[in-house]
C-alpha cells in the first residue's frame, strides 16, 4: 500500500471562509477574494423583524371553520374575521364574516363587512357592508349599511336599510330578491 507524499507534507493554510450576504446582523468584513459559495443564486434582500404587535394589528384575530366540519349552538366573541367553509350555527359580534361557496352560517349575526358566497340564514345587522356573490343566498331579518349583489346572488326576508338607524327605516318585506346584471 503505498502513502500519498501529500500525507506527510506541511499542512497548506486554511482557505478563507466564503464571504456570507450582508444584512443588518452581519458586521463582519471579508477579503474581496474570498470565494462565493454558489455564484448562481442571487442574493435574497435583507429581512427586517416584524414587531409581534404590528403583525396582530395587521391580520387580527381570524377563526376558520374549515370544509366537512360543523361548529354548532356557540357564542364567538373576540374573533376580527370569520371564515365559513363548513357549517357554523352561532351568535357573533365581529368585524368581516366571510362566508365561501360551500359553507353555510345559521344564526345571528352584528358584522361590519359580510362577504357571503354561500348560505346565511338569520338574523344579520351588516354595520358597513355587505356584499352578496353570484353564488350567495341571504334569507332572515337583514340589515345593512351599504348593499352590494353581485348578478346571481339572492336575498330574501326582512330587509331594511341603516344598521345604526331607527328600525324600520327604508325596510322592505319580500319573500325573494334577485338581481340580474
Amino acid at each position: 500500500m503505498a502513502i500519498s507524499p501529500h500525507f506527510f507534507s506541511k499542512r497548506e493554510a486554511e482557505p478563507t471562509p466564503p464571504r456570507p450576504v450582508s444584512n443588518a446582523m452581519n458586521t463582519r468584513n471579508y477579503p474581496s477574494t474570498a470565494p462565493v459559495a454558489n455564484p448562481t443564486v442571487a442574493s435574497p434582500a435583507p429581512v427586517e423583524p416584524v414587531a409581534a404587535s404590528t403583525q396582530v394589528k395587521e391580520t387580527g384575530s381570524k377563526l376558520t371553520v374549515g370544509p366537512n366540519i360543523k361548529l354548532k349552538g356557540v357564542e364567538i366573541t373576540d374573533c376580527d374575521t370569520l371564515v365559513v367553509e363548513g357549517m357554523v350555527e352561532a351568535t357573533m359580534d365581529s368585524r368581516v364574516i366571510q362566508i365561501s361557496e360551500q359553507g353555510a352560517f345559521k344564526g345571528s349575526a352584528e358584522i361590519d363587512i359580510a362577504e357571503i358566497h354561500g348560505h346565511f340564514d338569520g338574523n344579520l345587522t351588516v354595520r358597513q357592508k355587505l356584499i352578496i356573490y353570484a353564488t350567495g343566498k341571504v334569507t332572515g331579518k337583514v340589515s345593512y349599511g351599504k348593499l352590494v349583489i353581485e348578478e346571481g346572488g339572492q336575498l330574501s326576508g326582512d330587509i331594511q336599510f341603516g344598521a345604526h338607524q331607527a328600525a324600520h327605516v327604508g325596510s322592505l318585506k319580500t319573500s325573494a330578491i334577485t338581481l340580474a346584471g
